[in-house]
C-alpha cells in the first residue's frame, strides 16, 4: 500500500454548490414542482457528505466500501468524495519514550538500557493499512531495536579496542536509528532521531563493575606516573652531566635514578635520607 492523493476541490465551492441545489429544490418545492425538488435535494444530500475538515499537521485517509481512494493532506475545508469512510492520522513529530529494559550485552553482563525515539508518519496508507496500530508497532519495534542492538556491544570496552555503549553514545544512537528506520518503514514511519537516556549496570552486578572502573582508573593513572618518572629520571642525568656539575659512575646513576623514581612515583610524601659518608 502506498500513499496517493485523493480527489478533492475548494470547499467552499463546494458549499456554494449545496446551497445551490437546496435553493433551486424550496423553489421548485414553493412552486409546486415537487419532482424537480426530489431530484434537486439528492444531489444536496450526495455533497454534503463530501464535505471534509482537514487540520494542519494532519492527513484524512478515505476508503469507499472497503477501497482506498487517497488521503488528503492538504490543512482547510474541501470537498470530496461523498460516502467515504474518513480515518485521521497525525503528521506531527513525537517522542516515544522506552521502558528502562534489562538486558545482556556482548559480554553477558546484564545492564539497563533506555532511550527516546523521535519519530512521525510519512506515508498514512502505510501507517493505517499495513499495519494494525501504527503507534504500538512503533512501541513494540523500537524496544526490540534496543534490545538487538544493546546485545551487539559491550558495556564499556575498557583497554580494548572497538565501540562500547558507555564511551561511543554517537555512534551507538546512530546504529539504533538505523536499525528502527529498517524496521519501521513498513508502517510509513519516519525516525528523526534515536538516543539513549539510560544507561547502567544491573543493580547484582553495579558494585563489582564499579570496583573494576576504579582499578582501571588507577592502573591507568599510575602508568602515567611512572611514564612521567622516567621522563623526569631522564631529563636529571643528563642535564647533570651536560653541565659538568658532578661526574656519575653507573652504579651512582643508578642510585640516583633510584631514588628519583621512590620519590616521584610514591603516593606518600618520600623521607630523605641524608647520606654523611661516601657511597663506597
Amino acid at each position: 500500500m502506498k500513499e496517493k492523493r485523493a480527489w478533492k476541490i475548494n470547499g467552499f465551492l463546494g458549499i456554494l454548490l449545496i446551497l445551490a441545489f437546496l435553493g433551486g429544490a424550496v423553489y421548485s418545492f414553493i412552486n409546486g414542482s415537487y419532482i424537480a425538488s426530489i431530484i434537486l435535494i439528492l444531489p444536496t444530500l450526495l455533497l454534503s457528505t463530501g464535505i471534509i475538515i482537514v487540520q494542519p499537521n494532519q492527513a484524512k485517509v478515505l476508503t469507499f466500501f472497503g477501497r482506498y481512494m487517497g488521503s488528503i493532506r492538504e490543512s482547510g475545508i474541501w470537498l470530496t468524495i461523498p460516502f467515504t469512510a474518513r480515518k485521521k492520522v497525525s503528521l506531527r513529530v513525537r517522542n516515544f519514550n522506552s521502558k528502562t529494559l534489562k538486558v545482556n550485552d556482548v559480554d553477558a553482563n546484564p545492564i539497563e538500557i533506555a532511550a527516546v525515539v523521535v519519530f512521525k508518519v510519512v506515508d498514512s496508507a502505510k501507517a493505517v493499512f499495513d499495519v494494525d496500530n501504527y503507534e504500538e508497532f512503533v512501541e513494540i519495534q523500537s524496544e526490540a531495536a534496543l534490545r538487538h542492538v544493546a546485545t551487539q556491544y559491550p558495556y564499556d570496552n575498557f583497554e580494548q579496542t572497538g565501540y562500547s555503549l558507555r564511551g561511543n553514545t554517537e555512534e551507538v544512537a546512530a546504529e539504533l536509528g538505523r536499525e528502527l528506520q529498517t524496521r519501521l518503514s513498513l508502517a510509513g514511519v519516519e525516525v528523526a532521531e534515536a538516543r539513549l537516556t539510560h544507561l547502567a549496570y544491573a543493580t547484582e552486578i553495579a558494585s563489582a563493575m564499579l570496583q573494576r572502573q576504579q582499578a582501571a582508573a588507577i592502573v591507568a593513572a599510575r602508568q602515567k606516573i611512572v611514564e612521567g618518572a622516567v621522563g623526569m629520571a631522564q631529563m636529571a642525568i643528563e642535564m647533570l652531566l651536560r653541565e659538568g656539575i658532578v661526574e656519575l659512575d653507573e652504579e651512582r646513576k643508578v642510585n640516583m635514578i633510584n631514588n628519583l623514581m621512590v620519590a616521584i612515583v610514591s603516593d606518600k610524601g618520600a623521607q630523605p635520607v641524608i647520606n654523611t659518608g661516601s657511597l663506597y
